[in-house]
């Protein structure tokens, strides 16, 4: 298996779940978006563009999506906090997922390129 194979392999549900859902959902905003293993973390690229990233919280142990060119995207429920370039969305991996937040947020995304 692929490095990007084995890390949805072995995570537990409900993270595992939520991050295999996100993944079918990501890719099927798109045509031109493909899934990637960049810096150790699943990424996905628009036309071969770094677009967006998922990743867990240290501290929360919660799943959120990294949105590369999420700082032109005015969107509420983007946060930056610390961070200095790349704002995420953060979920509960035991809730259902917001699909129609998260395709506004990265339809927006993808205009910026």
């Amino acid at each position: 298996m692929t490095p990007l194979e084995n890390f949805y392999a072995d995570l537990e549900n409900p993270l595992q779940g939520c991050f295999l859902a996100l993944r079918r959902l990501i890719l099927s905003i798109d045509g031109a978006i493909t899934p990637e293993w960049e810096y150790g973390m699943p990424f996905f690229y628009y036309k071969k563009k770094m677009f967006c990233y998922l990743w867990i919280d240290k501290k929360t142990k919660e799943p959120y999506i990294g949105v590369v060119k999420g700082l032109q995207v005015n969107h509420p429920e983007l946060e930056l906090g610390n961070r200095k370039l790349i704002p995420v969305f953060r979920l509960k991996a035991s809730e259902d997922l917001p699909v129609t937040t998260i395709q506004t947020i990265l339809t927006e995304a993808i205009k910026q390129y």
